[in-house]
């Protein structure tokens, strides 16, 4: 069960970039005292037409709706209907080029062309019509619907695409979090840790510790293993993505349910009320518990059912998702640095492989990894393995398909491993933490690290590539340091340095 938990988490083992097409915003102005505005995405292509930056230059135009017709033919339209005006057709069989000649022909200022399926990237031969420069911009159907119902049907449009911004400060957000939960994991293994030390040391305490024990621990036969399953199933996911994201869906709510009862139950149980139990079928339960796991059900059942809701859902789903992330390093055990070289290894080759080498491979030249992170074929159902923040700077790709910075829980998980062992291996050796600190630092360093390449380049980037590095190679410097390297790598028993 921990195996297949970590191999879906691993499938959003990517930080996602703004989006960098020709996006644009269509600025939306509803007539009356005090008009109504709102903003709507759009696409354009930048070689043909040239926005405004801000809407300080825009023009706003009066908009026709003539959605009832694709403009094909200047027959289509009465004459003058169209002249000085912001005009809004529906996409068909005939090119963008051509119903901008027409609707450019006929006085338009401006050509919208609604399309009821997903927006794609505006592209025809120009050669032909060098004399069209017309504003042409491709938006939904649904966004027109949406404008008439908010706006009323006196609209003023413009466009315009403010430039995408640097750095958006949603990422300190999802720096934080991610820190915070391996700092947080780590720590709680190592809690777990002592406790197990002291129940060795302790007799009487073994047997019921051992019935309480729910780690599950990796062997390198079964971290190289995992991994050629991960490949497989991502590679199903690309395939099958319409019916195996609800499997996934299916599988988030279970396992984030139960981690948020059992992160929520060690805190719960350190506070001394609230103890009255009751008794089943000759097994004892405390009543909190009872309350603490209809809790979580219950938050894991309204994050399913209001999942697509932008406004608040991603604030229950990163609550679950942190969750599931804090058990999990908790739980999965690492027996030694050897173990976890393997697996960080073979992880970072895995993410490397689809995120930068599938490209060459794919018919439509996009990242395997990208696209199962970001929804494939334009299927509005998304992976719920990631951490995500609504960007906090104002750009088209706010409105378009990217409204959130993401993490994926790979990025979280993997790393956090090495933390958790790095941790435990403190306790056992009474190391001051030593191990630990560092390790955490050092997984802060290459989470700022991706994300100055991820503002560099552009593009979606395996955080794997800069976090397991920086990880590695600090756990192996400090061991060097203290001429610990042989004990770390094969890990040490129970009793070898650890005091009561």
């Amino acid at each position: 069960m921990g195996a297949a938990r970590l191999l879906w988490a691993l499938l959003g083992a990517l930080l996602l970039p703004p989006v960098a097409a020709d996006e644009g915003i269509l600025h939306a102005s509803g007539s009356g005292v005090a008009p109504v505005t709102k903003d709507y995405c759009i696409i354009y292509n930048s070689k043909w037409t040239s926005l405004p930056k801000s809407l300080d230059n825009a023009t706003f135009r009066t908009l026709e709706n003539l959605t009832s017709t694709v403009l094909c033919s200047s027959s289509e339209v009465p004459s003058g209907l169209m002249k000085d005006k912001a005009v809004v057709v529906m996409r068909g069989n005939c090119t963008f080029l051509e119903k901008a000649r027409i609707a450019q022909n006929s006085g338009a200022k401006m050509l919208l062309i609604a399309s009821k399926s997903r927006l794609s990237s505006i592209s025809d031969n120009k050669t032909d019509f060098e004399d069209v420069t017309l504003p042409i911009a491709l938006i939904t159907y649904t966004d027109i619907l949406d404008m008439q119902q908010t706006l009323g049907n006196e609209v003023n449009v413009t466009l315009y695409s403010p430039p995408l911004p640097q750095f958006d400060y949603s990422m300190v957000v999802i720096f934080l979090i991610a820190v915070s939960t391996v700092a947080l994991g780590g720590y709680w293994s190592g809690v777990a840790e002592l406790e197990n030390l002291k129940a060795i040391a302790s007799p009487g305490e073994r047997e019921t510790r051992r019935k309480k024990e729910e780690n599950v621990t990796f062997t390198p036969l079964t971290v190289i293993l995992f991994v050629a399953i991960c490949c497989v199933m991502l590679v199903l996911l690309y395939f099958f993505y319409k019916w195996l994201v609800y499997v996934i869906i299916s599988v988030f709510c279970l396992a984030s349910a139960m981690s948020l009862y059992n992160c929520l139950a060690a805190l719960v149980g350190e506070i001394p009320f609230g103890q009255c139990r009751i008794t089943c079928c000759n097994k004892t339960i405390e009543v909190r518990l009872i309350f603490l796991a209809v809790f979580c059900t219950a938050a894991a059942v309204v994050w399913a059912v209001f999942r697509n809701e932008d406004r608040w859902a991603w604030i229950l789903q990163d609550i679950l998702g942190v969750a599931f992330c804090l058990n999990f390093i908790k739980t999965l055990k690492m027996p030694n640095f050897k173990s976890c070289v393997i697996l960080l290894g073979l992880l970072l080759l895995y993410d490397v492989f689809f995120v930068f080498i599938t490209p060459f491979i794919t018919k439509n030249g996009a990242s395997i990894m990208v696209e199962v992170a970001a929804g494939p074929f334009g299927n509005s159902e998304k992976l719920p393995v990631v951490i995500r923040v609504p960007r906090l700077e104002h750009s088209a790709s706010t409105l378009c398909d990217l409204p959130f910075s993401l993490l994926g829980f790979g990025d979280i998980i993997v790393p956090g491993l090495l933390v958790a062992y790095c941790r435990r291996f403190d306790v056992q050796t009474s190391s001051s933490s030593i191990y630990y600190i560092s390790c955490t630092i050092a997984y802060a360093v290459g989470m700022v690290l991706t994300f100055v390449v991820l503002a560099l380049m552009k593009m979606g980037q395996p955080a794997l590539l800069y976090l397991v590095p920086c990880t590695l190679i600090t756990s192996s410097l400090v061991a060097w340091r203290r001429k610990e390297m042989k004990k770390f790598w094969k890990g040490s028993s129970y009793q070898v340095g650890w005091r009561p």
